[in-house]
């Protein structure tokens, strides 16, 4: 069997910095959209964010409309209720404005206006059929209000249909993102806590991920979004591993700081940008089910909702998947740790941070128990196309073991 001797990087145009997002109306214009809808929460809407977009669109002559009943992740029904604002509006181009899940509905809408279908049309295999999306999709412009999903700059959508799947396709992306950090000042210190973790993960994964001369080599056509580490990726995600390390205390500390948080939006589009390309493994894979299955547990600063939001789903099996992972990869997870905070032990500094900023350390701190250690195991081998980037083979036993270090 040949191995890969290839690797490609590819991102949208990238628009940064404080008051970047009034220049929206122009980047949509250059697009030759005309009438936009723009896709958001009910919290970017009711702040008055959209309102003021929508002032700034019309003064560059594009027609808008707003849907902003996205609560939560996404999931089947509100997929299917946004589809269908996007499919009778005659729209010719997105807006996504918000955290992850407002971006993810935002690529969904522009997909299913451009090419119809369903969501389990293309839903990754073995949850939906799998399908290519056929060609490009109406322009589609991202302005991230979170610091943290990087969905601005990849190719990915999830949606939570029981449990939580994705569509990945490079015509998915973003073309352009905007971030403008002064978007992310009202974001609450437990959001920015639970996003920032994402963040620094997507990093983190993306860095010790299998490499991509490991991997068998594929046609152009057939070679996944996800390709494994590689040395443009590398450098992307040593940089944001460093960013979050000096900068998240500081935005959970004051979200007014408009350094910390320029530099944690930074962090965020530059992980997103690497893990686009490299790929996450075990804590992503692990974080589907943890999300979906139990919705119990309320985190700080997301209104009351009950349930675990992704970033500290994520995180809460991030330490033992390290220790997991050390002796496939312990170079790489040493100079991580190194980044994040001078140390040596990559569990052990991750597992700082999560207590300095004040987030949940544990499945047992987010409503888990033993008992539900099958389920969780079960939920995360559906997810092959993030497992298979681990940089050693992980199987049922190897989850369990996870877990139960995680309990």
């Amino acid at each position: 069997m040949s191995l890969e001797t290839t690797f490609s990087l590819e991102l949208p145009r990238i628009v940064f910095g404080p008051g970047s997002s009034t220049e929206t109306g122009s980047h949509l214009v250059g697009l030759g959209v005309t009438r936009a809808l723009l896709v958001c929460d009910p919290f970017v809407a009711s702040s008055g964010i959209a309102a003021q977009l929508q002032e700034e669109l019309r003064a560059a002559g594009v027609e808008s409309g707003v849907f902003d009943r996205i609560a939560g992740e996404p999931t089947e029904a509100s997929v299917v209720e946004a589809i269908e604002a996007a499919t009778t509006g005659a729209w010719d181009g997105f807006v996504g404005i918000g955290g992850g899940s407002a971006l993810d509905t935002a690529k969904l809408c522009a997909l299913f206006a451009t090419h119809g279908g369903g969501v389990y049309d293309y839903l990754n295999r073995p949850v939906g059929a799998g399908r290519q999306v056929p060609g490009p999709v109406l322009p589609l412009v991202a302005l991230p209000t979170t610091s943290g999903t990087g969905s601005e700059v990849t190719t990915v959508a999830i949606v939570d249909v029981g449990v939580k799947s994705g569509i990945s396709h490079r015509y998915l992306r973003p073309r352009i993102a905007i971030v403008d950090p002064l978007l992310t000042v009202s974001c609450p210190a437990g959001v920015t806590a639970s996003v920032g973790l994402d963040a620094l993960l997507h990093a983190l994964e993306g860095y010790t991920t299998l490499p991509y001369d490991s991997r068998p080599k594929l046609p152009p056509a057939e070679r996944p979004p996800y390709q494994g580490a590689h040395p443009l990726a590398d450098l992307l995600c040593a940089r944001a591993i460093e960013l979050v390390g000096a900068n998240l205390r500081r935005a959970v500390a004051d979200g007014e700081d408009v350094d910390a948080r320029s530099n944690m939006a930074l962090a965020a589009t530059i992980a997103g940008v690497g893990f686009g390309s490299a790929g996450v493994h075990i804590p992503h894979a692990l974080s589907y089910p943890i999300a979906s299955l139990r919705h119990a547990w309320s985190a700080p600063g997301y209104g009351g909702s009950a349930f675990v939001p992704h970033g500290l789903a994520v995180a809460v099996t991030a330490p033992a998947a390290f220790r997991f992972i050390a002796d496939a990869a312990p170079d790489r997870c040493r100079e991580a740790a190194r980044l994040i905070d001078g140390g040596e032990d990559l569990a052990e500094s991750f597992l700082q941070l999560m207590r300095d900023v004040g987030a949940p350390s544990t499945i047992s701190d987010v409503g888990y128990e033993e008992d539900d250690i099958p389920a969780i195991v079960e939920g995360a081998l559906k997810q092959e196309r993030l497992l298979v980037n681990a940089p050693k083979p992980v199987d049922a036993a190897a989850l369990e073991r996870i877990l139960r270090d995680s309990l």
